[in-house]
């Protein structure tokens, strides 16, 4: 007598679902973030032993200090950007393929205006403060902490634009809404670390004279 082979002994470490009930790639983006998680932790860490050990102005407390208000209008644009990202997760969940384009660029927008602002404030502090990334110590672990952050924004950027680009093609429907869900999760990862960034590195910056 032939007996036919079950689907699942044919499954692979590529199929989404293990046999404990786990999606694959989304445990891969948790392992990843956790990974992150840590390299953001460090880079924290070493920006709040240095900040106050440069020589040499400017650093916060010396003729020099952020712009809170500016920096919490791009705080501010960053979570909206979050919310966008929920929307376009159910959008797509529920199918609505247009809805999903519509909040994924929404999303894509908020982003790339962060990023200018972003480049605007490194811009000022260039020109107008005298704050290098090799000036002092201050200089360094700034901006090698929010550069990178800025970098993982710009990865999250043109990860969702290629997804923008997929649902043009007729390739993003309701059934491929685990791509998004996860391009979400690392969307929020990046927000959620710049909140801990705003918090630590601005608000709690001693504040000088310069703005």
């Amino acid at each position: 007598m032939t007996t036919t082979a079950h689907p699942a002994q044919h499954a692979t470490v590529f199929d989404d679902h293990r046999r404990t009930g786990l999606i694959n790639r989304k445990t891969v983006m948790w392992v990843f973030l956790g990974s992150e998680c840590m390299f953001f932790g460090s880079l924290i860490a070493t920006y709040m032993s240095l900040r106050g050990r440069s020589l040499n102005p400017p650093y916060p407390g010396a003729e020099f200090s952020f712009d809170i208000p500016f920096t919490t209008v791009s705080a501010t644009v960053l979570l909206i950007s979050s919310l966008a990202m929920v929307l376009a997760v159910a959008a797509i969940q529920r199918g609505d393929i247009r809805g999903t384009r519509i909040w994924l660029l929404a999303t894509c927008g908020l982003g790339m205006l962060f990023l200018g602002g972003q480049f605007y404030e490194f811009t000022t502090f260039f020109v107008a403060e005298g704050l290098g990334i090799d000036t002092n110590i201050f200089g360094s672990s700034f901006y090698v902490l929010t550069g990178f952050h800025g970098a993982h924004v710009t990865v999250g950027v043109l990860w969702l634009l290629s997804l923008v680009i997929l649902s043009f093609r007729g390739k993003l429907s309701q059934s491929s809404s685990l791509d998004v869900e996860i391009a979400g999760l690392y969307w929020h990862f990046v927000d959620i670390v710049w909140i801990v960034i705003f918090v630590l590195v601005y608000l709690l910056a001693p504040h000088g004279g310069g703005h």
